[in-house]
């Protein structure tokens, strides 16, 4: 937003309190108590948020989780958006791309490795091209606060937490995004009218 309005106050604001997850638990919260999630882990960073705003928060978290991690050299998954959707050479690179060091670290992991991913494209990727889905570091932490210490070790110990919390009534899938869409609508609504009237 600071590229689009630099001058403006407001966009700065803005610009100054948006986090990642693992950011806001480093800056905002550093007496949170990261649980532990004792277990194997791969771990690629979404090359967006390698590139912008770096990976040190993320790396700080996951070792406070006690995670036996390795993070991956990986660069881009390769969907990059909708860049890997579209056919012919786009989805030839994309394909490339992902093959150079996830898809197949995520194929040679154990099936009891948690697989972590916070990248939109970065999931969608591996859960297209291999037979795992990836965990967001949010789920992961829930992992840490409610299992017990043997049932993380089953395998594919991402069901519970990616395909458990999928919204299963289409009409509940529908109204989520309607009330989405109204919101991030006025919140833009407002902004503008804000602006306007300054």
């Amino acid at each position: 937003m600071i590229n689009l309005f630099p001058d403006d106050y407001d966009a700065k604001r803005l610009n100054k309190n948006v986090f990642t997850l693992a950011e806001f638990l480093e800056k905002k919260a550093p007496d949170f108590k990261v649980p532990k999630v004792l277990q194997k882990a791969i771990v690629h960073g979404h090359c967006h948020h390698k590139a912008i705003m770096k990976f040190t928060a993320d790396n700080e978290v996951i070792k406070k989780t006690g995670l036996d991690a390795q993070v991956l050299d990986s660069g881009c998954c390769g969907l990059a958006g909708g860049f890997g959707y579209e056919k012919g050479e786009h989805y030839d690179v994309s394909i490339k791309a992902g093959e150079r060091v996830l898809l197949p670290a995520v194929r040679k992991a154990a099936d009891t490795t948690l697989i972590i991913a916070d990248g939109f494209s970065c999931r969608e990727q591996i859960e297209q091209e291999t037979n795992r889905k990836a965990l967001h570091l949010a789920q992961v932490l829930q992992m840490g606060l409610h299992e017990n210490d043997q049932s993380v070790y089953m395998p594919f110990p991402e069901q519970k937490y990616v395909d458990g919390m999928k919204l299963k009534d289409p009409s509940k899938k529908k109204k989520v995004l309607l009330i989405t869409g109204l919101i991030g609508a006025t919140i833009a609504v407002i902004y503008f009218v804000t602006k306007k009237n300054k």
